[in-house]
């Protein structure tokens, strides 16, 4: 096979990468929004429709596989190839998590919410960013983007605690509050768990431009 038709699949690969992110940064944008909009029929349908983003990664791997078993690749598309391989596992768990996050959601039909929405929204916004710009930092060949996104994470991380600590107070005012709180806090940490998920695409980033990760 001739190494331009070889490169054409690699950046067919790279395209196909693209339209993952776009789907799974949607998804999840969508569980946001059924979670400040109370939209429960929304949320149902991300819970229901998580194999697009199963499928999407099945093809993708069989088609990483490809290359790597078939096509000798020299070193430099080994990289792109198998970074690729790496981050479609991620974008996948993000997939999962999202439709985690509306499972739980659909568990607050017919409640009023305990409290105002504030840190979790903010999350979930800069999670989005982070796996986007996870993506761009892969496309465009950027390790300072990359490192942004690495240390975006924190403030994920900060939020977190700050999760923690103001639902335990809820628990503590009444009892009652806690199987909400409870909730909220399993959503928290769906969020903080997808901040680790676009740091890991984020080093296998930076692997592809420097053989680091």
């Amino acid at each position: 096979m001739s190494a331009n038709t070889k490169q054409e699949r690699i950046k067919d690969l790279e395209n196909n990468l693209i339209e993952m992110c776009r789907k799974v940064e949607s998804r999840l944008e969508s569980a946001m929004k059924a979670l400040l909009t109370r939209d429960f029929q929304l949320a149902d349908y991300i819970y229901t429709s998580d194999s697009i983003i199963d499928n999407l990664e099945k093809e993708l791997e069989q088609k990483c596989l490809k290359i790597l078993l078939l096509e000798h690749p020299y070193a430099g598309e080994f990289k792109e190839v198998s970074s690729v391989l790496k981050m479609i596992t991620d974008l996948e768990r993000i997939g999962d998590q999202s439709s985690d996050i509306c499972e739980l959601i659909k568990t607050f039909e017919g409640k009023d919410y305990i409290k105002d929405l504030q840190h979790i929204p903010e999350m979930g916004r800069i999670a989005i960013s982070m796996v986007k710009d996870g993506v761009n930092a892969y496309v465009l060949r950027n390790l300072e983007l990359a490192q942004q996104v690495i240390e975006r994470d924190n403030k994920v991380d900060d939020l977190f605690e700050i999760v923690k600590k103001e639902l335990a107070g809820y628990i503590k005012a009444n009892i009652e509050n806690t199987d909400q709180a409870i909730t909220f806090m399993m959503i928290a940490k769906y969020l903080e768990r997808i901040g680790d998920h676009a740091v890991n695409i984020c080093e296998w980033a930076s692997y592809n431009i420097n053989g680091i990760r």
